[in-house]
């Protein structure tokens, strides 16, 4: 049973994570004008990285009460990192940028954030299939 617990929440990261790609953000981008666009993706992601990281968390306990500490569990944990670090060091840099319009890093470190998504996209398919 805990073992089918974390299928359905690597699953519902995965969801969540497909679901802000394809649909939240390119909608914001294209419903609302540039100022409130930027309003609300300030406002959203962090909810974003926090419930993921949450749940990712969640897995790794179910990993880890399971004593599994195969390849899945090391990329839960990979993934659950970097949504740590998206959260708490590349998301303040990537707003920090947009404000100081430092544009290159901006456009960087917004790039590292989209590499880093698809990166953990991938890592939660391997985990799944």
């Amino acid at each position: 049973m805990m073992q089918q617990i974390s299928i359905y929440l690597t699953s519902i990261i995965l969801g969540i994570m497909l679901f802000f790609s394809f649909v939240v953000a390119p909608v914001t981008f294209t419903t609302l004008n540039e100022e409130n666009a930027r309003k609300f993706i300030r406002k959203i992601f962090p909810y974003y990285y926090t419930v993921n990281l949450a749940i990712s968390i969640l897995v790794l306990i179910c990993f880890i009460i399971l004593k599994i500490f195969s390849l899945d569990f090391y990329l839960i944990l990979s993934v659950a990192a970097l949504f740590a670090v998206s959260n708490f060091i590349l998301m303040p840099l990537i707003n920090k940028y947009r404000d100081e319009k430092q544009d290159n890093k901006f456009k960087y470190s917004h790039f590292i954030s989209v590499v880093i998504n698809f990166i953990q996209m991938i890592f939660l398919v391997i985990i799944l299939f």
